[in-house]
């Protein structure tokens, strides 16, 4: 079973006319279906706008490597093989 990152989804046949994805995804990411299985994601630029971004330390780092990597090891499994 594979996870999605987001609750919300679209087929690629909605994606033809974008303007109601956006409008359906408000601030949110959408994830892109095709016969069912997720291809990617659709993030509107107002879910990435507002985003701050703050630099870390090397300790912070450490620390979230050590802690909470296995929370995303999904992720990082996905992507290995792009």
């Amino acid at each position: 079973m594979e996870i999605l990152l987001t609750s919300l989804t679209a087929s690629l046949t909605e994606l033809r006319e974008p303007n109601k994805v956006i409008a359906k995804a408000g601030n949110n990411p959408v994830a892109i279906l095709n016969r069912n299985e997720a291809i990617g994601y659709f993030v509107p630029k107002s879910a990435v706008s507002n985003i701050e971004i703050k630099p870390i330390s090397d300790e912070q780092v450490g620390t979230f490597l050590r802690d909470d990597l296995h929370e995303i090891s999904h992720v990082l499994e996905y992507l290995k093989d792009k």
